[in-house]
């Protein structure tokens, strides 16, 4: 028995991933770009959102596919002085198609976050995927699952104390004077 056959193995597999991110490099370009593109717009468009869809390609085979809810003024501001208060602003959330490094793709949702008051959440990992994985019915699941995300950060009511805020902890025990 040769004994580089282990080695030799494990050539051959290193070459065919390097062949793979070739093609999964081309495959963003020519075919899931454009498809998460024209599936995000038409959703958006049908659902009202007014989301804006935002493309980062800054690197060569890095790139990013995000739909976002956008920014607005929070409804909370802090007191500057007794005449003056800054409004918070509001990230809304997105969702997010990242090419990595090796031509896969990795599908994130990026919480609602307020400046200002807590720190963001970790973002959602839903998975990471080659391109020919990623069809229109699977952007569709990966919206369901951004909007229930949202949905949940919006409506939160849980009985779990939050930190956010002062990273306080609002009721309970009150120590008696």
């Amino acid at each position: 028995m040769d004994p580089h056959i282990n080695f030799m193995a494990k050539v051959k597999l290193y070459q065919t991933i390097l062949e793979k991110t070739e093609l999964y490099r081309q495959a963003w370009t020519e075919n899931l770009k454009p498809l998460l593109r024209n599936t995000l717009e038409t959703i958006n468009r049908e659902s009202g959102l007014e989301g804006e869809i935002i493309e980062i390609d800054e690197l060569a085979n890095i790139g990013l596919v995000q739909f976002s809810l956008g920014t607005e003024a929070s409804g909370i501001a802090a007191k500057i002085n007794e005449k003056l208060q800054k409004p918070l602003i509001k990230s809304k959330g997105s969702l997010v198609y990242q090419q990595l490094f090796n031509g896969k793709i990795l599908v994130l949702i990026h919480y609602p976050y307020i400046e200002g008051f807590g720190e963001p959440r970790t973002p959602k990992s839903i998975a990471i995927y080659r391109p020919e994985e990623i069809t229109e019915p699977f952007i569709i699941r990966h919206l369901e699952e951004f909007m229930q995300e949202i949905i949940n950060w919006e409506d939160y009511d849980d009985d779990a104390p939050q930190k956010i805020g002062y990273h306080m902890a609002f009721g309970g025990d009150k120590p008696k004077p």
